[in-house]
């Protein structure tokens, strides 16, 4: 096959596994118990697959190796939560054995692949435990080497393999207690064999057919489970020159547990639950260069997780008021349709600075709702007007809520209640999102003299409110006195969203967990354009 070809099969298998993912997130986050139940499986793999099929989109053909080579590093860097760690690491041993063949992809060779997968996955893993997607995929190893024994075609080969995996999941509970206590299946499994299906759809040209629903819902045991003995999911990227993985491993293990850290001498991607983040961070920047910082409050997770379920609306039952926002973005648009509450109350219309959205394009988001009422939230004061109008035409009745950015919407959303009318609704969240205080840290497009501070075009300049207060051509140094305005009065949680292309941010988490002991510190991957950096104080 040519290169032209080669990328081609590959752009269409990730595209094919993305879109199998995305179809079952939701219910994959929902299994989610094990190793804690914070109910993000799904999501965490999506934006995994996620990180390769955007790779590969902007990829120009290459040889074999390369393009595996690629693959595996999109995989590796775009990495979300343990079970995206892990999943890197099944990525990367397809891509090692199929970087050696110069030939179409077989049974055979489709056998050694998964075998390569499975190897590579338990080796990531520093305690492996059965009843996990590692029992999933090395299952699927062990039959895809028993039938590549007897020559078939490709696509029926594997959709076995799916079938096959089905099985592997549902025998899960079986191999592990907390899940037959629970009464669900693992959900990173769940999710391999979603993505398997994918691949299996594309081979064929036929879809699969989708995997059960439950008939039950989950058990208030499944609901209800004890939180982490940890608080933070802390994931970052080291790069450097001669990394030693077992050092590292061995410095983080003292830190906390579900430790993963995978990779190479040039980059790893650490994966750890731990009390103390900063601690992390301070020995993968002393081993190198840190980028990716996501720090995510597991019990928070964990409590989203259980009013979502426990409030899941029955499926004849409309919503009393939905929500329509404005958001920049892929990780911010993902931080709104997880907190919406019941699941599928919120649409999400794209847009922002210099990107506002239409009055129409509103207007159709609000009609779309299955919601009896609205909430706008314009997330921008540009978007605000055009949000007022679509309330004002919009058949449905509508309340728009006055904020001006990111962070304020998402502390407007975590107020709102799908079983109150938009008046209600409008009332409490215009409350909340009045009381963050909110920052940002962008480039200066031309030099200029702000508030008595002469800042050069290129310079950090640094906004609390919307008034500029800090300047320069230090990042840390100007996102930090942006905390400090931010901080003025007394608040418990800050929390970061960077940018499409932000700079690292590990010299500010760990700043701030010096300076700031008290303070909550939650950091995400927004992928807004403009703004390097929002940050919002609660």
């Amino acid at each position: 096959m040519s290169a032209e070809a080669d990328l081609e099969l590959v752009c269409s298998l990730a595209g094919a596994a993305l879109a199998s993912l995305e179809a079952s997130r939701g219910r994959i986050d929902d299994l989610n118990v094990y190793p804690v139940p914070d109910g993000d499986t799904g999501t965490n793999l999506t934006l995994t697959v996620r990180a390769v099929a955007e790779g590969l989109a902007s990829a120009e053909p290459m040889d074999r190796p390369a393009l595996a080579h690629a693959v595996a590093r999109a995989a590796l860097m775009g990495a979300r939560g343990n079970s995206g760690v892990i999943l890197s690491q099944i990525v990367r041993g397809v891509a090692d054995v199929l970087a050696e063949s110069t030939d179409g992809i077989d049974t055979a060779l489709t056998a050694r692949a998964l075998r390569g997968a499975s190897d590579a996955a338990y080796r990531a893993v520093r305690r492996p435990v059965e009843g996990t997607m590692l029992s999933v995929i090395r299952e699927l190893a062990e039959e895809a080497e028993r039938r590549a024994a007897e020559p078939e075609p490709l696509g029926s080969f594997l959709v076995e393999l799916v079938h096959h995996g089905e099985g592997a999941v549902a025998r899960t509970p079986q191999q592990l207690d907390v899940l037959r206590e629970a009464g669900v299946v693992d959900a990173g499994g769940a999710g391999l064999v979603e993505l398997l299906r994918g691949l299996a759809g594309v081979v064929t040209g036929e879809a699969l057919p989708a995997a059960p629903e439950a008939v039950a819902p989950l058990s208030a045991d499944a609901i209800h489970l004890e939180p982490s003995r940890y608080r933070y999911c802390t994931v970052f990227v080291v790069e450097g020159d001669a990394l030693v993985r077992d050092e590292l491993e061995a410095q983080l293990e003292r830190l906390g547990d579900s430790l993963v850290v995978v990779g190479d001498e040039t980059a790893l991607k650490v994966h750890v639950h731990t009390d103390d983040p900063g601690a992390a961070l301070s020995l993968g920047t002393a081993a190198g260069t840190i980028e990716g910082v996501e720090i995510a409050n597991m019990q928070e997770q964990q409590e989203q997780r259980e009013r979502r379920l426990s409030l899941v609306p029955a499926a004849d039952v409309t919503v009393k008021c939905g929500v329509v926002a404005v958001v920049a973005g892929e990780g911010n648009r993902l931080l709104f349709e997880t907190l919406a509450e019941p699941v599928g109350t919120i649409r999400v219309v794209s847009g922002g600075q210099t990107a506002n959205p239409s009055t129409a394009e509103l207007i159709a988001a609000i009609d779309g709702l299955a919601a009896e009422e609205a909430i706008v939230l314009p997330n921008n004061s540009n978007v605000r007007l055009a949000a007022e109008h679509a309330a004002e035409q919009s058949e449905q009745l509508a309340e728009v809520v006055p904020t001006d950015s990111i962070p304020a919407g998402l502390a407007a959303l975590v107020v709102y209640d799908g079983a109150r009318s938009a008046a209600e609704n409008a009332a409490a969240m215009t409350e909340a999102a009045a009381a963050v205080a909110t920052g940002e840290v962008t480039r200066a497009s031309r030099d200029v003299d702000l508030n008595g501070l002469e800042i050069n075009s290129g310079d950090w300049l640094g906004l609390a409110d919307g008034e500029p207060v800090a300047g320069g051509n230090d990042f840390t140094a100007v996102a930090i006195e942006v905390v400090a305005r931010l901080l003025a009065e007394p608040r418990a949680v800050l929390t970061l969203l960077a940018g499409a292309e932000p700079p690292p941010l590990d010299g500010l988490v760990e700043q701030l967990a010096s300076s700031h002991p008290e303070l909550e510190v939650e950091v995400h991957d927004g992928g807004q354009p403009h703004y390097q950096l929002l940050l919002g104080a609660e």
